[in-house]
């Protein structure tokens, strides 16, 4: 089974991304990428990855997940749940038409000392899909971006990274958008 959302990344180092924002600029990119995706009616107040780096609370060590789930319910309102996740509702989110973001983290979590090296050490991404190859989970991601580098679409091993995985959905309450 495979499922794969039509999202469009952006790299957080763009030109459009100020200069001094642009390493830890992970999270007000995801955020921007899956707002600008379930925008496609205008329906939502959208801000660039600037301001959404100052409105989110970034900083130069990155975005953290309390901080963007409760900055993005004060830009969204009351019809949008935007909450931290399991990975059963991020794979129902996708099933949805939702993106959902991702956020590695092997720094707060413990792992940075583990024998697996994850795919990133600290990073947000926008999770766009997922894929199951022979009865193992694989994510499917943009990832951002690199120096001199777009967005590209990247697949991993959901257990060779799950233990510094966690996930924030960000979903319109039923009847606020439209389908996409």
């Amino acid at each position: 089974m495979r499922v794969l959302l039509n999202v469009n990344g952006i790299s957080q180092y763009s030109s459009a991304v100020r200069a001094e924002y642009q390493n830890s600029a992970c999270g007000p990119t995801t955020a921007h990428v899956i707002l600008n995706y379930l925008n496609k009616d205008e329906a939502l107040p959208t801000k660039d990855i600037n301001e959404l780096y100052k409105f989110l609370g970034g900083t130069k060590i990155g975005l953290f997940k309390w901080r963007m789930i409760r900055n993005l319910r004060r830009l969204l309102g009351e019809n949008w749940c935007i909450e931290e996740c399991t990975l059963t509702e991020a794979i129902q989110q996708l099933r949805a038409g939702n993106p959902v973001a991702i956020k590695f983290d092997a720094y707060f979590t413990g792992q940075f000392f583990s024998k697996k090296k994850p795919m990133f050490d600290y990073h947000w991404v926008p999770l766009i899909g997922y894929e199951i190859k022979n009865n193992e989970l694989y994510l499917i991601i943009h990832d951002n971006g690199g120096r001199h580098r777009d967005s590209q679409i990247r697949s991993f091993n959901y257990d060779d990274n799950r233990k510094v995985l966690s996930f924030v959905k960000i979903e319109p309450i039923a009847g606020t958008l439209h389908s996409n």
